[in-house]
This record gives structure tokens, C-alpha cells and sequence, in this order.
């Protein structure tokens, strides 16, 4: 079974006795042992993940990392984010994903204006299964909890990933102030509710909610 470490909060180690894992194509930084890498195609896995790549275009550059001894990754100096699934689903846009277990199965899901108002696209990916998987976000994230009482706002720009039993809408909130300059500029806002848990990272990558 393949063991994760964080050498840092920018790289993370993988002890391999044998095992494989999935990582992000050119995310390898050095390895000891021996180790060998093939070339996967992301985006989902079956008949289902390739019809889905054929009509969306998403898709992953996937690569198995196999051996024995430990192999280090990291990409962009971006911070990493280690999430443990016990047979839940996380949803995670493809290039946040860093590294995953072969235990867990990746697909895409539709995600429709939302995906949309981030600039990536109508689907995302989904990981599901049990074992853990590494995310990056852009600065240290932060997780913040959903409950049924306590419904979370989330900037398009900010979001990251998500786990649990969330629903989701997009919400525009262009209104004259902020169509004459006065407003805050987050013209769309992410509203989650239900039960579940929320990576936010502390930066907004540019979207076409924040263009408006």
C-alpha cells in the first residue's frame, strides 16, 4: 500500500513496496529505487470515461508511477492537500489533482454554469473510492464545513474541491450597483448546502464571473 507524506506543504512523498499510484504527468521531482512510469489517459475510467472525454475534451495527463522506494512530486511550487476517502466521492477540478491511489476511481460529472463561470469547462473530475488522494491549491487551503444549518458561499475563483452530500447552485448577484462600478465585483457566488466539507484557496484564479 502506498504510504503519503508531506516532505513540505509544496512537495509530497510516496513510499511504493511494489504498488502504483496515479499522478499528474510531469509532477515527478526525483525518486529513489526503482521506479517506472507509463503514460494514462485522464478523465475517467471505462466505456462511460471515454465516451464522456470524446464529448466534453476532459481530460487529464495521467501517469502510473510503479516500484519500489519513494518518488517525490510537486508542480508550480503550488501547496498540497492530502484528503482521505472512505468510500465518499471528491469533487476536483483536473488541475488540482496531483496524485491518487489506484484504489480510487476518477470519472467527470456535469457541473454546468458553474464549471462555466470558472473557466473550466460544463464537467469536472470526481474521485471515489477509499484511499487518499493529494489536491493543490493555490496558497494554503482552508476547509470549511457544510451542514445542514449553516448553508457556505463560495467565491467560482476560490473554490478548489469538495466532498460529502453538497448541493450546489450558482448564483448571480449582478445588480445596478455593481453594473454602474459600486459593487463588491463577485458577480457570481457558489452556494453549497447540505452536509459535507469545502477547499477554498486563498487566491482566485481569473473567471468569467469576475470579467462581468
Amino acid at each position: 500500500m502506498a504510504t503519503f507524506r508531506l516532505q513540505s506543504t509544496r512537495v509530497l512523498a510516496v513510499d511504493l513496496a511494489g504498488d502504483a499510484v496515479k499522478a499528474k504527468k510531469g509532477a515527478m521531482v526525483a525518486y529513489d529505487g526503482e521506479m517506472t512510469f507509463k503514460k494514462m489517459t485522464g478523465g475517467g475510467e471505462g466505456l462511460r470515461g471515454l465516451v464522456t472525454r470524446r464529448i466534453t475534451g476532459e481530460a487529464m495527463a495521467v501517469m502510473e508511477v510503479k516500484g519500489h522506494g519513494t518518488c517525490w512530486f510537486a508542480d508550480r511550487a503550488t501547496e498540497i492537500n492530502l484528503v482521505r476517502l472512505t468510500g465518499d466521492k471528491l469533487h476536483v477540478e483536473a488541475s488540482n489533482l496531483l496524485v491518487t491511489e489506484p484504489s480510487l476511481r476518477t470519472g467527470t460529472t456535469f457541473t454546468g454554469l458553474r464549471g462555466a463561470s470558472q473557466g473550466n469547462g460544463l464537467f469536472t473530475t470526481t474521485v471515489e473510492g477509499t484511499g487518499q488522494a493529494a489536491i493543490m491549491s493555490d496558497g494554503p487551503a482552508i476547509v470549511l464545513r457544510v451542514t445542514s444549518g449553516t448553508p457556505l458561499v463560495v467565491d467560482p475563483g476560490a473554490y478548489v474541491a469538495h466532498t460529502g452530500n453538497l448541493r450546489q447552485q450558482l448564483r448571480s448577484s449582478v445588480g445596478l450597483r455593481t453594473l454602474i462600478g459600486e459593487g463588491s465585483g463577485e458577480s457570481f457566488q457558489i452556494h453549497f448546502e447540505g452536509e459535507g466539507l469545502v477547499y477554498v484557496q486563498p487566491s482566485e484564479r481569473n473567471t468569467v464571473g469576475g470579467q462581468i
